[in-house]
């Protein structure tokens, strides 16, 4: 798996809430956006997987 680079242009507000919730966890605010993407990511991909699993069972 590779990677990529991806270049954002945010408000410096935004900005400086990210780096609020960051440095609560000990992390870098690349790393603190990475990890809600990723947490974001897999929770639109779990829900998904449960929705047509209640699709498959009939379950609406």
């Amino acid at each position: 798996m590779g990677s990529t680079v991806l270049s954002l242009r945010i408000d410096g507000v935004l900005f400086d809430r990210l780096q609020d919730h960051a440095a609560k966890r000990g992390m870098s605010v690349q790393d603190y956006v990475v990890r809600t993407l990723i947490r974001d990511d897999f929770d639109e991909r779990f829900q998904s997987a449960v929705d047509k699993t209640e699709k498959f069972y009939g379950h609406t």
